[in-house]
């Protein structure tokens, strides 16, 4: 079983399809995932396509061997070893022996709905760039595995608050990591100017956004505003995050705005109009045009569709 086909922006959806998973447990409408890789039935030696995710992943390896490669950066899988990744650079896995993995994933709205607005306040790790794999004592990887069992144990609960309790435990899991591993981080690419540059803009991009859905501002950034910011022209910025990311600069902004905007929506209390305002639209027109080009639905339909 391979990816044969490299991916601008993978799913989570199309990887539960991708590795021959069931989607019983899937749900649209939320964007996590639990399981264990030893369900997957992989015929091995096992290697995946590159590929670039639109989602963050957490990979807790207890028993398993192979490599895991991210741009040029290769790193070999080890026993009680923790591996991380956001949606921004391509990535390959691949195994060799796989007896007890699991592997958590969920985007953006997930974590802005359950753990909250300050999310990355609390976890800025889930910013940068690229962390390196982290191999813990027995003792740390044992919380985790605990934690990750209730989880996944929620996870195959059809229960109408799954998704809440999912998210306190998520919120517990984020805040050890950060304790034992965030205090230590070392990126790949500490020092590199434009890797600075990438997570400076990622930062201004969810700071931006933050400031316009309190309020604070009501006008939404150009190119232009976050090459200001940085004291560099937009075409350079514009280069940098293309070359660094996969993903032009625009493609940012507007799943940036697709983010926020569904994550207002869930929130029935917020008239449309309001939301058109907060994301920097001058016309409600405008909004609907851009999120219907983006999910196939308008605002109202996507609203409805929450509140069933």
């Amino acid at each position: 079983m391979e990816l044969t086909d490299q991916i601008e922006s993978n799913s989570l959806f199309e990887l539960y399809k991708a590795l021959n998973l069931s989607v019983s447990l899937f749900d649209l409408t939320e964007g996590f995932t639990i399981f264990n890789l030893n369900e997957v039935g992989f015929e091995l030696p096992y290697k995946s396509a590159s590929f670039r995710p639109n989602f963050f992943s957490f990979l807790f390896v207890k028993e398993g061997k192979g490599q895991y490669r991210i741009d040029e950066h290769s790193f070999e899988v080890e026993p009680h070893s923790i591996y991380f990744t956001n949606p921004s650079n391509y990535r390959t896995f691949s195994w060799r022996e796989i007896q007890d993995i699991v592997l958590i994933t969920f985007d953006e709205t997930f974590l802005k709905k359950y753990i909250g607005e300050d999310v990355y306040t609390d976890f800025p790790f889930l910013l940068s760039e690229v962390v390196r794999p982290k191999v813990v004592t027995d003792n740390f990887f044992l919380e985790t595995d605990s934690i990750n069992r209730q989880i996944l144990k929620e996870y195959r609960k059809n229960t109408p608050s799954r998704y809440k309790i999912i998210g306190h435990l998520l919120a517990v899991l984020l805040f050890k990591i950060k304790e034992h591993i965030w205090t230590d981080y070392n990126p790949i690419y500490e020092g590199n100017r434009s890797s600075q540059i990438v997570i400076s803009f990622k930062r201004l991009l969810e700071q931006h956004y933050r400031d316009l859905n309190s309020g604070k501002i009501d006008m939404a950034f150009r190119v232009q505003d976050y090459a200001n910011a940085q004291n560099l022209h937009p075409n350079y910025l514009s280069s940098v995050i293309k070359s660094k990311t996969g993903k032009n600069i625009m493609a940012w902004i507007a799943e940036k705005t697709l983010t926020e905007a569904k994550s207002l929506l869930q929130n029935a209390s917020i008239p449309v109009k309001e939301i058109t305002y907060k994301l920097g639209f001058t016309e409600t027109a405008h909004f609907s045009n851009f999120f219907k080009k983006h999910e196939g639905i308008s605002p109202i339909q996507y609203r409805k569709s929450h509140h069933l």
